[in-house]
């Protein structure tokens, strides 16, 4: 198929948007729109399921309505990956705010199972580690919390999901309650291994298995549309969490292929191919994608806190009006007069994973201003993205080449190009930036014919611009010796002592 376009559906973590694509992979629409954050209380992250619905099918209305139903081939979803839904399968409704990836509320509850032994099960199971940032406990906590919810669940009345399952529910009229493997793999539940739900997980956070979403490769027919919505039905085709889909997005199809997507948060994925490495430095094992029911895995490094750090400028501090104005501003000063940020705010991720960490601004004088604050904010991106390949390198994985780069803050060259000075690596940052919707386009085009192979999509991908490193290894060093510093000053007194041991 070589007609038609594919459209996208990229449900983030700040807003929900709907983008077309066409065959050789280029953007011929998008709509987007805002998604408010609910913050009940210090550590806690909601988002209104209702409003990410509402919002999704206005933005791929408005696209429907411009292109025309009959020209799109086919649905890709790609989503915030661990944010926990909860929700009446006679209504599709919600039962409670959606949890947020970002939300800390279940500390004490991985502390508990840690304390059990239970680590070692997971980490080998499901890739992961025991953390509030994974949906496992999130549903727990729904179940225990929301009154009448684990009666409910017993009854068979519920169904849980990550925001691309509960998505597919209401695109086909609560026909559809799946999910694909790569979202799977993020919920704490899910034996990457054996490719089906843990069952010691599900026993011990007493959760009933009739609330869990079918498991179904990333590409391949999951459903249809209802009629009803956009006139006719469309098969939805593809579905992955939005760092995988970044990864596909990015072509980087082949094992030691590396991409880094700058949001919200900051995401490295590695692909590891057939080989499921098991970390031992605070990285991730997790699916790339599987496809014919074939899996691929990943090395993954997370980072809870990138682009949100500069929001937090514009919007706690009111240092400046847009994100771009960051660029000026780090180019109008020669460094940061020995102020370092760390963007704990909610807590630190890897490969540190100490949700009782808090942000904090180091170093500060009295001729720090805005500028060195914004240097600062934009440096700490690099110096955590360090942090992720330093790790890598003591779990034995390759060096790479070079490290593609997307998302939001990659426009930004001066923060491209100190990134590639503190890794010692070049940068490439493609032609099409939005590569979370090209990648969920690309698995939604393989299910159903429209993108050949890999090869045709790796074909695709176009340099937009590429960063090499200029900084002199001393000053290199030097700087990162000055960040270590600093992020040992907000670590738990707990994870200080676990690091220095």
């Amino acid at each position: 198929m070589s007609e038609g376009l594919i459209l996208a559906i990229d449900q983030g973590t700040t807003s929900s948007r709907a983008m077309l694509f066409d065959a050789a992979g280029r953007q011929r629409g998008t709509e987007q729109i805002e998604l408010p954050q609910i913050y009940p209380q210090p550590g806690w992250v909601e988002h209104d399921a209702e409003t990410i619905w509402a919002d999704v099918e206005t933005c791929c209305r408005r696209l429907i309505e411009r292109a025309g139903a009959s020209s799109i081939a086919a649905i890709g979803i790609t989503n915030q990956r661990e944010t926990t839904v909860l929700w009446d399968r006679a209504t599709g409704k919600p039962i409670a705010n959606a949890i947020v990836w970002q939300d800390r509320r279940t500390a004490a509850t991985c502390a508990e199972l840690r304390a059990e032994g239970l680590e070692e099960h997971v980490r080998h199971r499901t890739g992961l580690i025991l953390d509030p940032y994974f949906s496992g406990t999130k549903l727990a906590w729904l179940l225990d919390n929301v009154p009448g919810a684990r009666a409910r669940a017993e009854r068979g009345d519920l169904a849980f999901g990550t925001v691309d399952s509960f998505l597919l529910w209401r695109l086909t009229g609560g026909r559809v309650h799946a999910t694909d493997a790569t979202n799977a793999a993020r919920t704490l539940l899910f034996d990457i291994r054996a490719q089906a739900w843990d069952e010691t997980m599900l026993r011990r956070l007493r959760i009933p298995a009739s609330l869990l979403p079918e498991v179904k490769d990333s590409a391949g027919l999951f459903g249809e549309t209802d009629k009803a919505l956009f006139g006719r039905a469309i098969p939805v085709t593809g579905i992955a969490g939005d760092q995988q889909a970044a990864t596909v997005g990015q072509a980087a199809f082949e094992p030691g292929m590396i991409k880094s997507t700058y949001g919200t948060g900051c995401f490295v994925v590695l692909n590891t191919g057939e080989q499921l490495v098991t970390s031992r430095s605070g990285l991730l094992g997790t699916v790339a994608w599987r496809i014919g029911g074939k899996v691929t895995y990943a090395l993954e490094g997370s980072i809870f806190v990138a682009g949100a750090a500069v929001q937090w400028l514009r919007d706690g501090l009111r240092l400046i009006r847009t994100a771009a104005e960051t660029e000026a501003l780090a180019r109008s000063v020669e460094d940061t007069g020995g102020v370092y940020m760390v963007p704990a705010f909610v807590g630190l991720g890897a490969p540190w994973w100490d949700p009782e960490a808090r942000g904090a601004l180091l170093g500060l004088t009295r001729d720090s201003g805005p500028a060195e604050i914004a240097r600062a904010t934009l440096e700490a991106i690099a110096y955590q993205t360090r942090d992720l390949f330093d790790a890598m390198a003591r779990d034995g994985a390759p060096a790479p080449r070079a490290l593609k780069v997307d998302g939001g803050l990659v426009r930004n060259d001066w923060a491209m190009q100190f990134l590639a000075d503190i890794l010692d690596l070049a940068v490439e940052r493609p032609a099409e930036t939005e590569t979370t919707a090209l990648g969920a386009a690309a698995l939604a085009g393989l299910g159903i014919g429209f993108y050949p192979s890999f090869d045709a999509l790796s074909a695709q991908w176009r340099l937009d611009r590429r960063f090499d490193p200029s900084m002199p290894a001393e000053r290199r060093e030097a700087l990162t010796r000055g960040w270590a510093d600093a992020v040992q000053r907000v670590l738990s007194p707990a994870r200080r002592d676990a690091f220095r041991a």
